[in-house]
């Protein structure tokens, strides 16, 4: 059942242009997120000086950014590859997408008007006890604005989701739980539809949890004798938290799945050990946000045992698979080298060096001592920068089609350079700082942290740098491009 979807042209059209959308306002809102990143370490370092809740905000700004433009990225690069075997809707699509821009304005001005600074985790009862630094209205279109973006995506999956329903009877058989256990492997079910599915799944639960905690503290808010309970909340926040980013990722790598077969010509099929390896992920995503929670010691233990094993557990099913794959599809193909393919290999390697770092994190004993340091964001941005940012790249890059101008432009191939060593050493120095025990979330750093700081904001300032030279070269590209 993998037979292409066939759409009348004005389905197509309606599809297409709003996939191209969703990429090009993904670069814009990246390049100027990660601005804001550049300010804040750059702060840190001393280079400059901004009030303290004016960092908050950057900080608030930032985080709450890059969240949830990972998000829009994933989901526009899913509903590109995924739309060749179940039908999907493209109005529902540009539904997302304008339901999209209205949260991001009610974020936008509970931030820069209201001065909300309560963090993308606006963990209880932060919102509602400022200290007179934002009112209860900032706060109520902070969390408002979250509600909006996830009422969005939650339609998004259900189009997805009836998608998948009517064309394999199923979420289970979309997954493919039937080879799991007996069924004979189909070697043709598409890897896409595997990975779709997992999100669904994933994203539609956490989402959901987002939804009911963003309405529990709303009430709160104005009704502030409703009292909530601080773990909890907690519990639910990082749960939706941690779903939602790492969906991110598992959204952007249906393009190495869908790209590297069509650089190599070598098909990546459907194996009884993948299914193993999505269904597996399927389930610890779920369970494994309590490594969040470590330092928590009123946590039930069962939770935090969990959470410390599965963080060990839970990132190399799908990791291993993939990158085994991705290896040996590549290995003597004769790949046709582009920005688009080189993407994908630095993409694997993002993936796979994050892990490292989240997993000593995931550490009981580690994680005492580093769990509030800059290790995390060494981590996260790890992930961020190295693995979903070139998965969004490069089918920028392929859509632009960039695989038939000869091969990879040397200006490509330079801001590609200059992005990767920019963001390893960004990455280097968080991590550096979070082994020398700096905290995160300070405004200000003592004199012996700056430099650290001030290297940070240089690497960092290098990443924009080649981040914007590919930004404009698919502004210039990728709206005109043609594509299928």
């Amino acid at each position: 059942m993998s037979e292409a979807i066939q759409y009348d042209a004005a389905e197509n059209r309606a599809g297409l242009t709003g996939v191209k959308a969703y990429l090009l306002t993904s670069l814009l809102v990246f390049a100027l997120m990660m601005l804001a990143g550049v300010v804040l370490r750059a702060a840190q370092g001393a280079y400059i000086n901004i009030p303290p809740e004016v960092f908050y905000q950057i900080m608030t700004l930032h985080g709450a950014g890059m969240v949830g433009i990972a998000g829009f990225a994933g989901a526009g690069v899913l509903w590109y590859f995924l739309r060749q075997y179940v039908r999907l809707n493209g109005k529902v699509l540009w539904l997302n997408y304008f339901i999209f821009l209205g949260g991001v304005v009610l974020i936008l001005a509970a931030i820069l008007i209201g001065g909300f600074a309560g963090a993308w985790t606006f963990l209880y009862p932060l919102p509602a006890q400022s200290m007179g630094l934002w009112s209860p209205t900032a706060a109520t279109a902070y969390m408002l604005g979250l509600l909006v973006i996830g009422t969005g995506f939650l339609l998004l999956y259900l189009d997805i989701g009836i998608a998948l329903i009517k064309r394999y009877g199923g979420l289970g058989r979309a997954l493919g739980v039937p080879m799991m256990f007996g069924a004979k492997v189909d070697p043709s079910h598409p890897t896409t539809v595997v990975a779709g599915t997992m999100v669904l799944i994933v994203n539609f639960t956490g989402i959901a949890a987002g939804a009911v905690v963003l309405a529990l503290c709303l009430f709160n808010l104005w009704q502030p004798e409703y009292k909530l309970d601080p773990l909890l909340i907690k519990n639910l926040i990082y749960f939706f938290g941690h779903v939602f980013i790492n969906a991110t990722i598992y959204s952007g790598v249906v393009a190495v799945y869908e790209l590297l077969p069509k650089y190599t010509g070598r098909p990546w099929n459907v194996s009884r050990p993948f299914l193993y390896a999505w269904g597996a992920a399927t389930l610890m995503v779920l369970a494994v946000y309590p490594h969040h929670l470590l330092m928590d010691f009123v946590m039930p233990p069962w939770m935090l045992v969990m959470g410390q094993v599965l963080s060990y557990l839970s990132g190399i099913p799908v990791l291993a698979i993939t990158a085994y794959g991705a290896l040996t599809i590549v290995y003597r193909s004769g790949i046709r080298w582009d920005a688009a393919s080189a993407c994908m290999l630095i993409a694997m390697f993002g993936w796979a060096g994050g892990v490292i770092p989240a997993v000593i994190d995931g550490t009981l004993m580690v994680n005492k001592v580093m769990h509030n340091t800059m290790w995390v964001p060494g981590h996260f941005h790890f992930y961020l920068l190295l693995g979903l940012l070139p998965m969004v790249i490069g089918v920028c890059y392929y859509l632009s089609n960039n695989r038939e101008n000869g091969g990879k432009p040397l200006v490509d191939t330079a801001a590609l350079a200059i992005y990767f060593f920019g963001a390893m050493g960004l990455i280097l120095a968080f991590l550096a700082g979070g082994a020398d025990s700096v905290p995160r979330r300070w405004a200000e750093h003592f004199e012996s942290w700056r430099f650290l700081g001030q290297l940070s904001a240089v690497a960092g300032g290098l990443t924009l740098l080649g981040f914007l030279v590919i930004t404009l070269r698919n502004l210039v590209k990728l709206p005109q491009a043609k594509i299928a």
